[in-house]
């Protein structure tokens, strides 16, 4: 897709979205409620979606794992093995839907954001104390985290919040850690996705490069704020923005049809 296809107004907003997204996901999770929506709607196809999606949503994950890193909030030795098999789930995960009909994906993508919009709102409040584990590491390793990587690959939204939580209840981090803890995991499935659309040639580089800037701005302020707010205020208005952007999607789809 050439940049001439594009205005400079919705360039402009794509950056803004990727600023907000990256301030979200490193935060909370949900970063890819706001920009698949936004991508869709500015005319990239689907699958070119899914593939700029992760081109961007790779520079704020890379930049907040780097901050955690480098700040000591998170230690490597816990989470390399952890990123080798959330990076293994995502790349079946994102072959896997290569193989869907991009009709499908059309119908599909909204839907899934939907559910996961829901989710977002309705689901329990995690716990900020440390708890005990309910499963081994072993376990969680090859099971948990290769699952939602695999996710990840096939469509992403939430992907930081799964990451999160499953930390929280699966293996009982508190909130906090177990948000620095899934950051790393998630740029390990962005690049895992990453590597596989850009072979498939579903990556639309110019939107994608830009989103990426609007995403180191917004993780590099998630990533100081992250132990400064609560991240249940922004659930909200996370769920808000996306529902805004799937209405407006469904309606420029003709899916509201009234007689």
């Amino acid at each position: 897709m050439e940049l001439a296809n594009y205005s400079i107004e919705i360039l402009s907003l794509l950056f803004l979205v990727a600023v907000i997204a990256g301030l979200l996901d490193t935060l909370a999770g949900g970063g890819g409620l706001i920009s698949i929506p936004a991508l869709i709607l500015s005319g990239v196809p689907p699958l070119a979606a899914l593939g700029t999606n992760k081109l961007q949503g790779s520079m704020g994950t890379a930049t907040a794992s780097y901050i955690m890193l480098n700040n000591k909030k998170i230690n490597w030795d816990n989470v390399k093995y952890l990123m080798l098999t959330a990076f293994i789930g995502a790349g079946l995960g994102t072959v896997t839907v290569q193989f869907i009909n991009t009709d499908v994906l059309t119908f599909v993508i909204p839907i899934v954001l939907l559910f996961i919009a829901i989710y977002f709102l309705i689901s329990p409040k995690p716990i900020k104390t440390q708890g005990k584990p309910k499963l081994s590491n072993q376990k969680y390793k090859n099971i948990i985290i290769p699952f939602i990587g695999y996710y990840d690959g096939m469509f992403g939204p939430g992907t930081g919040s799964f990451f999160a939580l499953s930390g929280v209840t699966c293996r009982g981090h508190d909130l906090i850690t177990s948000t620095a803890i899934a950051k790393p995991l998630n740029f390990a499935t962005n690049i895992a996705s990453l590597i596989v659309f850009i072979v498939a040639g579903h990556v639309v580089w110019v939107i994608g490069i830009l989103m990426m800037l609007g995403q180191v701005v917004g993780a590099w302020l998630g990533s100081h704020l992250l132990f400064k707010i609560n991240p249940a205020y922004l659930r909200v208005i996370v769920v808000l923005m996306c529902s805004g952007m799937l209405f407006k999607y469904a309606d420029s789809m003709g899916w509201f049809v009234f007689a």
